[in-house]
C-alpha cells in the first residue's frame, strides 16, 4: 500500500476515504459541525496503509463484541496487541501510523487540531511545551464513556447538538492533557464562578442567539477565556452546563411565544432553535412536565374563563 499524508481539517471525509476507501458510518461532517472532526465506523478485518495525519488521532473502541488481535505501528514502534472494549489509541499529529486487525468492530475516531488541543485550557500555551505521547491500546473508562456520548451525538445530531459534542470533546482534551502528555498539566479548580458582569454578558448573548446552533467556542469567546475554564466557571455560576442552560432558555422562550398564541408549535420550535418538533416536544415535556400541545390547550382554556 502507498503511504499517505492526510489533513482532515482540509480534506474532511475525503481524507477518510483515502485511508479506508469508504466514508464513515457517522461523522461530524454529515451533522454539519464544521469545527469538529469526529467519526464513527464499523471496521471489517483488514489493514490501513502507512498514514501521517496533521491532527492528533484518537481512536476509542466502543463496539468490540470480542477481543481483537491487532498489529500496530506508531512512529516507528511496532506492537502486536489485544484490543478490548473501552481501549483507546493515541497517535500524535505528524506521526506515522498503520494497523491491521482480525475481527470486525466499531470505534469513534477524532482528529484534534494541535493548536485547539492546547488552547482548550490556556490561550498562551506554546505548542512546543506540551507533547502528546503515542499510546497503543490502553483501557480508560472515562474516555470510553466520552466515546459512547460522542456516538450518541452523531446518531442524533439534532437532539443532542453541537454544543454538547464540543463539551464532550473539551472534556476529552483536558483529560489527555492531564494524563497522556510527556509534561502533564496540573489544572487549577475554582470555587467561584464567572463574575456577575461576565455571566450576564453570556446570558444576554445566549438569549439573543437562541435560534442559532450555538458553539462552546463562541460562548467562551464572549468572556475571552478558554473553553475548559468557561464550562467550569459557568457551571459554578449556574449549577448546570452551558448546553443544559441553552436548552432551558429555549424552553422559557418557547413558553412565552406559546402564551402569545401567535405561532404554531412547529413555528415556535424553529424560532427557539430546535431542529425539529419532536426534539422540542421531548425537552419541553422533560422541563415543563407537559407537552407543548397540552400547555397551549391550558392557555386557551384559561383565556375562556
Amino acid at each position: 500500500m502507498p503511504s499517505l499524508m492526510v489533513d482532515f481539517a482540509k480534506e474532511k471525509e475525503r481524507g477518510y476515504q483515502r485511508i479506508f476507501s469508504r466514508s464513515p458510518v457517522l461523522s461530524s461532517v454529515s451533522a454539519q459541525w464544521n469545527d469538529l472532526l469526529i467519526a464513527y465506523d464499523n471496521f471489517v478485518p483488514g489493514q490501513t496503509p502507512d498514514v501521517c495525519i496533521k491532527q492528533h488521532g484518537i481512536m476509542i473502541f466502543i463496539d468490540l463484541p470480542t477481543p481483537v488481535k491487532a498489529e500496530r505501528a506508531i512512529d516507528g514502534k511496532l506492537r502486536r496487541e489485544r484490543v478490548l472494549q473501552g481501549d483507546l489509541v493515541i497517535v500524535p499529529a505528524n506521526a506515522w501510523h498503520r494497523a491491521g486487525w482480525d475481527i470486525a468492530g466499531g470505534a469513534i475516531l477524532l482528529g484534534l487540531q494541535t493548536k485547539e488541543f492546547l488552547r482548550t485550557v490556556d490561550e498562551t500555551i506554546e505548542c512546543d511545551r506540551i507533547q502528546l505521547i503515542p499510546h497503543f491500546a490502553t483501557p480508560d473508562p472515562l474516555v470510553h464513556q466520552i466515546g459512547l456520548a460522542l456516538k450518541q451525538t452523531l446518531e442524533n445530531p439534532g437532539k443532542v447538538g453541537r454544543l454538547y459534542a464540543q463539551t464532550m470533546t473539551t472534556t476529552l482534551m483536558v483529560h489527555l492533557l492531564q494524563h497522556y502528555c510527556a509534561q502533564q498539566l496540573v489544572l487549577p479548580t475554582y470555587s467561584t464562578g464567572l463574575s456577575k458582569l461576565k455571566l450576564q454578558r453570556v446570558i444576554d448573548y445566549i438569549n439573543a442567539h437562541l435560534d442559532r446552533d450555538l458553539s462552546l467556542h463562541e460562548l467562551a469567546a464572549v468572556v475571552q477565556i478558554s473553553s475548559h475554564y468557561f464550562v467550569q466557571l459557568f457551571k459554578r455560576s449556574t449549577g448546570i452546563t452551558p448546553h443544559q442552560y441553552v436548552i432551558q432558555c429555549r424552553i422559557e422562550r418557547a413558553k412565552q411565544l406559546l402564551m402569545k398564541r401567535e405561532a404554531t408549535i412547529a413555528d415556535v420550535a424553529r424560532i427557539v432553535g430546535f431542529v425539529d418538533q419532536s426534539h422540542f416536544h421531548r425537552h419541553f415535556k422533560r422541563l415543563v412536565g407537559i407537552t407543548p400541545k397540552t400547555f397551549l390547550q391550558q392557555i386557551n382554556s384559561s383565556s375562556l374563563l
